[in-house]
């Protein structure tokens, strides 16, 4: 048994297809996998990893930068500020944007804007498999 599934950003449909499984990590929550027959979910998304599981077991994996997650009978919307595919993700852009922020919280722990870029470029890098 299988659902539709919809990642999507302002600028594109990052994902559209079936799956047997996503998994999300959402702000109240942590870790949640929805499968086929999930009770309707509506949630706020981490800084996080989204993991799609297609019918043939094959896993894409996208990096979501906050949003939301909805579960209504047999789709599954994702809405987020930014959505890649791991493929997608430019992994020295994401070096650099990781070692300008380091070097931002350096010189003040408490910088928020700089901690929001380090874990949006450490997500990115986690995603690219780096």
């Amino acid at each position: 048994m299988t659902f539709q599934v919809e990642l999507v950003s302002p600028e594109t449909i990052t994902y559209s297809g079936e799956a047997e499984m996503v998994i999300a990590r959402t702000l109240e929550g942590g870790d949640i996998a929805f499968q086929p027959g999930h009770v309707p979910f509506i949630g706020v998304l981490a800084v996080w990893s989204v993991e799609v599981i297609r019918p043939d077991g094959e896993r894409d994996v996208f990096a979501v930068h906050r949003g939301f997650v909805q579960v209504a009978g047999t789709k599954i919307s994702v809405l987020s500020d930014v959505s890649e595919e791991s493929s997608e993700i430019d992994v020295e852009r994401a070096q650099q944007a990781k070692d300008a922020a380091e070097a931002k919280l350096s010189q003040n722990d408490e910088d928020v804007e700089a901690a929001d870029a380090l874990a949006r470029a450490e997500l990115r890098l986690q995603v690219a498999g780096i």
